[in-house]
């Protein structure tokens, strides 16, 4: 009901309480015609808060999509149409990238996250983490003591933020030999590491053998393409 509706029924009351004709100037009307709105029976009908959120929520959303339509060439269809287009572009990245990982040289991926420590020392400590079962950093540990070694034999110069992968790569040049064995123990390491994958017993002694192979080789001088030894 309108205020001019309640504005009526107000003096259609005052007629009827007093049978007289009744002029009354428009403040007493407006307030009159409030408390006449006021009586809960004029509101039974109306939409609960939920109702009317959602009522103000499609009305900015129509308002919205009208908007975007009507600075798009085509209207609405060719607002449809872009908004699939940019759906197929980043599933196409999406399938093409696969899900987003973290970059090789970052912080996190740094082979030594521990500070500076001995090939000796990574040897002694995965040796005693092979002794208690605890493969996953037992594995570690040896690759840590690999990729030490050739620093300590000056085969890798000491780098910060090395991950195993670029060690197993550099090493490869000079010790084309043990390469693939290389390129698997720097696997073995990011699947334990930053995979989420459990070592056994015989992934540990894959890299202990090659640890200990690599200690008896001679580096190949000539490392410029081919990769064979000079």
């Amino acid at each position: 009901m309108t205020v001019t509706g309640g504005t009526a029924a107000a003096l259609a009351r005052l007629r009827a309480e007093g049978d007289v004709p009744v002029d009354i100037s428009r403040t007493p009307a407006r307030e009159a015609a409030e408390r006449e709105l006021s009586d809960p029976k004029y509101h039974q009908n109306d939409p609960n808060l939920l109702q009317r959120g959602l009522d103000r929520f499609w009305e900015w959303l129509d308002d919205l999509f009208g908007t975007a339509s009507g600075a798009t060439p085509g209207g609405v269809l060719g607002l449809v149409v872009i908004v699939l287009l940019v759906a197929a572009l980043a599933a196409a990245f999406w399938w093409r990238l696969g899900t987003p990982r973290r970059s090789p040289g970052t912080t996190g991926d740094s082979l030594f996250a521990d500070g500076p420590r001995t090939a000796r020392d990574h040897r002694t400590a995965a040796a005693r983490h092979a002794s208690a079962g605890r493969w996953n950093e037992a594995v570690q540990e040896r690759m840590r003591a690999i990729v030490r070694s050739l620093e300590e034999r000056t085969l890798l110069d000491p780098r910060p933020g090395r991950t195993a992968d670029e060690a197993a790569a550099e090493a490869g040049r000079s010790l084309p030999s043990h390469a693939d064995d290389l390129r698997l123990a720097a696997r073995t390491f990011d699947d334990v590491t930053y995979g989420g994958r459990t070592a056994d017993e015989p992934a540990y002694r894959r890299v202990e053998e090659l640890d200990t192979a690599l200690e008896r080789t001679r580096p190949t001088l000539d490392t410029a393409s081919t990769g064979t030894p000079a």
